[in-house]
């Protein structure tokens, strides 16, 4: 049976349990300030239907996360004028070194459960930091749509609602200005947000670049699943390309966390369009990292997982073996960790009463560990191009404990396990990309 798509499913993560409770502060709203709106001529499919499967329809499966808890009706909120992305707060110094991460140690209250960070070598990453110029980075995730939460504060940005259905969208209306998220599966872009770039502020967690700006894009609907043309709209606007109908996206981004895969078609390989939109954003120099998926498949099926020209991220548990969720197979090119029952992820989220989430695992969550250590070298080698950058993390991933992540010779993990040190050690040994 088919199921979403978010990787907990945009085919995302699994059952969800409680853990310590950890004090949040109110984040004031995203202000609205008008914006400049693209009029030309609309170039891309149409959003009602897909040409595989023709009018969209709800899902029959169960998402293959567990909701945090029953959706609650919202009303249809007033219609919004265009929201202004918030800006980041400017600084004394052109460069400033990334709260908490020149040398020190993270003092968020989460952090020494976050074993996933020591796996990746992140200490040893940040203290690489130390007195080098860094370029602030944009990060955009495509995903569930934000909420605000103190771990990214101004850094968060509020993109645009990609989802075209006014009956999945859950808000009252199809596509607009208000990327918040909706519905039981609205921590997932959350919890991606906080792995990528959660301050290091001694509250919650400690994110991988903390200097990092997040704009959220919202491509998935309440039900979790996403229509393709939502996401290829989401795509090329997150990178700064035209989207007809849509605001001028004023925080184009060098990376795309896409950690999810396409709805409404088959899982038979690359669909041409998204194909089409990845070719795209990538010669517009952007980075797409994405998901290989949580069904024990071959990668190969999944659109984008399989399509040419992205980072595909599979997952790994704490000792470096693909758990029996984790997609596999030859377009699988890098593995992080992404956690299992066995040993559980530790993150902060605003919306579940202890502020603490320890999901079971999955894709979803190895792909933004990848995006965040893409985003460190970004911040370093700023004229680096997708490619370049791809080439970097593969080259310094580290081996598979004898030579395999998986016993099964069909279920190769990628090159290797991200290791952000030796990542950084390979920029700043180079002059490329300056």
């Amino acid at each position: 049976m088919r199921r979403t798509s978010l990787l907990l499913s945009l085919a995302l993560l699994l059952p969800l349990a409680l853990g310590q409770t950890i004090q949040t502060q109110t984040v004031p709203p995203i202000p609205a300030t008008p914006q400049t709106t693209n009029t030309s001529p609309r170039t891309s499919f149409p959003a009602t239907s897909s040409p595989a499967t023709g009018p969209l329809t709800p899902p029959t499966a169960l998402p293959e996360i567990a909701p945090v808890s029953a959706p609650t009706p919202r009303p249809a909120p007033p219609r919004l004028q265009p929201i202004q992305p918030v800006p980041v707060a400017p600084s004394a110094s052109p460069n400033p070194p990334a709260q908490g991460v020149a040398g020190r140690v993270p003092t968020d209250p989460l952090y020494p459960q976050q074993w996933d960070m020591a796996a990746i070598r992140a200490p040893q990453a940040w203290a690489l930091l130390g007195g080098q110029a860094q370029t602030p980075v944009t990060v955009a995730v495509l995903d569930t749509g934000f909420i605000p939460t103190p771990e990214l504060g101004t850094r968060l940005v509020n993109g645009f609602d990609f989802v075209s259905s006014a009956a999945r969208a859950g808000d009252g209306d199809g596509r607009d200005a208000d990327a918040r998220g909706s519905g039981p599966n609205a921590y997932h872009a959350e919890v991606v947000s906080n792995i990528i770039a959660a301050a290091h502020d001694a509250q919650g967690m400690a994110g991988i670049n903390p200097q990092a700006r997040v704009v959220a894009v919202r491509v998935a609907g309440v039900d979790g699943l996403i229509d393709p043309v939502d996401l290829i709209d989401g795509m090329r606007w997150a990178a700064g390309l035209s989207v007809p109908g849509t605001p001028v996206n004023r925080f184009p981004a060098r990376v795309l966390n896409l950690s999810l895969y396409a709805d409404f078609i088959p899982l038979t390989g690359c669909d041409p369009r998204i194909q089409k939109a990845v070719d795209e954003v990538t010669a517009r120099g952007v980075l797409v990292v994405v998901g290989a998926g949580n069904d024990d498949a071959d990668a190969r099926g999944y659109s984008p997982a399989g399509c040419r020209n992205v980072l595909t991220v599979t997952s790994v548990d704490a000792v470096a073996r693909r758990p029996a969720y984790a997609n596999w197979g030859l377009n699988v090119n890098l593995a992080a960790h992404g956690g299992d029952s066995g040993q559980r992820l530790t993150l902060s989220s605003t919306l579940v009463p202890s502020g603490v989430m320890t999901p079971e695992g999955g894709t979803s969550l190895a792909a933004p560990h990848v995006t965040g250590v893409a985003s460190l070298i970004l911040s370093l080698r700023p004229k680096l191009s997708p490619a370049q950058v791809k080439n970097l993390l593969l080259l310094s991933a580290s081996p598979f404990a004898g030579g395999r992540c998986d016993p099964d010779t069909r279920k190769t993990c990628g090159r290797g396990v991200l290791n952000a040190e030796a990542a950084l050690k390979r920029a700043l040994a180079s002059n490329l990309g300056k």
